[in-house]
């Protein structure tokens, strides 16, 4: 059986007391990895990717508060305070339930530097002065088109940190779907090219295997406030882009005289 494949192989010769020494169904397993094709065909492996885009309709991002206190007690008292703000500002602007999720809370004590004398003998060592506390939020954005107010409005509700945002589709069957039959006619496409200039044929598709995944776009937007900062009277500016769903594909062909 004749083989062509777009990635080069070197084939190694083994010597004659290692092939004595591998069991028997060891052997038996491996042939049976190589498909059955026609005597005197040709088995040929084509590898091909599918793309398409989709203006996206979802966007996460997340939204949180840091604070400080003398102790630790003081600062999560007052992180506590805030993200409830937060958590009403999110329902005020239309966020369902199911829509946010903590996804993340810290509290971590807040060291001074070391004192180093002259000689480099430390004269007072590091010591905690206060604490910090952080609450993230992680939000599912469903109506795009008021992501810029509804950021907005986090800020006047007291949040410092807001990352984001990540688009993708809330649905993406069409979208792949669409990525597969642009892999296949591909793969098909330069089946039929290996297959000319060897002077063969495409006698059938022997297996197809596939892997799928999103591309989303780089977030357009990143913001971590100051805590005394005062906020921006504008809502900031949104541009979703597109989100783009690839779709690769590996395909054997048997090609025929």
């Amino acid at each position: 059986m004749k083989s062509l494949s777009l990635a080069s192989r070197t084939l190694f010769a083994a010597p004659a007391l290692a092939a004595a020494l591998i069991p028997a169904a060891a052997s038996a397993q491996n042939a049976s990895l190589v498909p059955a094709i026609a005597q005197g065909s040709t088995l040929l492996t084509v590898s091909a990717d599918g793309r398409s885009t989709r203006t996206p309709d979802l966007a996460f991002y997340t939204a949180g508060v840091t604070t400080q206190g003398r102790t630790a007690a003081d600062a999560l008292a007052a992180n506590s305070t805030a993200m409830t703000k937060v958590f009403a500002a999110l329902k005020q602007a239309g966020i369902a339930d199911r829509d946010m999720q903590t996804s993340n809370i810290n509290l971590n004590p807040i060291y001074s530097n070391a004192v180093v004398g002259p000689n480099g003998q430390v004269v007072q060592e590091a010591r905690i002065t206060g604490y910090q506390a952080s609450n993230q939020v992680s939000i599912k954005q469903r109506n795009l088109k008021a992501m810029g107010s509804v950021i907005d409005a986090l800020v006047n509700a007291g949040a410092n940190n807001i990352n984001g945002p990540s688009f993708q589709l809330d649905k993406a069957d069409g979208a792949l779907d669409e990525a597969r039959v642009a892999a296949m006619a591909k793969a098909r496409a330069r089946a039929d090219l290996y297959a000319r200039a060897a002077g063969l044929r495409v006698a059938r598709i022997v297996s197809i295997s596939e892997t799928g995944r999103y591309s989303p776009p780089m977030p357009v937007m990143y913001a971590r406030a100051d805590m005394a900062a005062p906020p921006a009277p504008p809502p900031p500016p949104m541009a979703v882009g597109e989100v783009e769903a690839q779709v690769n594909v590996t395909v054997q062909f048997e090609l025929a005289p």
